[in-house]
């Protein structure tokens, strides 16, 4: 069934912009969601994307704090998840079944979200398995990440350490060529690793993973979340077979 607050009404433009505030808004480095830091995310001048949020805003879908940061609104920040579901859905549809990689699923994904409809939406969801995540891991509504654990970034463990991918944060999937190396080495979700080296003065970490060393400045692997020694495989989503 559809969501009533799923805002289905919204251009393609309009859901864009709320997916780069909802990625904005989770990360945890610091930085804060204005119009100016999406614009430039987004390719766009900072007066098209205030004028946009400014729209979003009307509609209640996002606020000031009172001064440049923009904030999702808890119906805003549930339009956001239910976009992010419909892109997730299709990311795993176009990954599992229809055997593209990556960063060509999350494009097609993009393009796609906004065409798809209630029913077809149910019938992935199903024929999915229901999943929870996305194929990098991430959550797809904030009531999942909450029953979640947090992980820890890969930039901080220590070398001599086993772990398990826990998830490639949604800001490392604005990164194309971030995913495609990932993929081409098998670091997904559910991927056992070991930490070979650690280096502050050359930011780089050096790990073993399923497909052999690979290796990343400390940058990309802070956006990676790792959970210590062997996780609960029920943490990841698998595709079920169709007979």
């Amino acid at each position: 069934m559809p969501r009533r607050n799923d805002r289905r009404d919204l251009s393609a433009a309009a859901q864009e912009y709320l997916l780069a505030l909802r990625v904005s808004a989770g990360a945890d480095d610091g930085s804060r969601a204005t119009a100016a830091g999406i614009a430039r995310h987004l390719g766009v001048t900072t007066q098209a994307a205030s004028e946009m949020f400014r729209r979003l805003g009307a509609d209640g879908l996002v606020e000031h704090d009172g001064g440049r940061e923009l904030r999702l609104t808890t119906p805003g920040r549930a339009a956001a998840d239910a976009i992010f579901r419909r892109h997730a859905l299709l990311e795993w549809l176009l990954t599992s079944v229809v055997g593209l990689g990556w960063a060509e699923s999350d494009e097609e994904a993009m393009r796609l979200q906004v065409a798809i409809s209630p029913r077809v939406e149910a019938r992935l969801d199903e024929m999915l398995g229901h999943p929870e995540i996305c194929p990098h891991g991430n959550p797809i509504d904030a009531a999942t990440a909450k029953r979640r654990p947090a992980g820890v970034r890969l930039s901080d463990v220590e070398a001599g350490t086993r772990a398990t991918v826990f998830r490639i944060t949604e800001e490392a999937e604005e990164d194309a060529g971030l995913l495609s190396y990932l993929e081409a080495r098998a670091l997904k979700p559910g991927a056992a690793i070991t930490i070979l080296a650690r280096s502050e003065s050359l930011d780089s970490l050096t790990l073993d993973g399923p497909r052999g060393r690979a290796t990343l400045g400390l940058r990309p692997a802070a956006l990676i979340r790792v959970l210590p020694g062997e996780a609960d495989p029920t943490l990841f989503h698998t595709v079920p077979e169709r007979a």
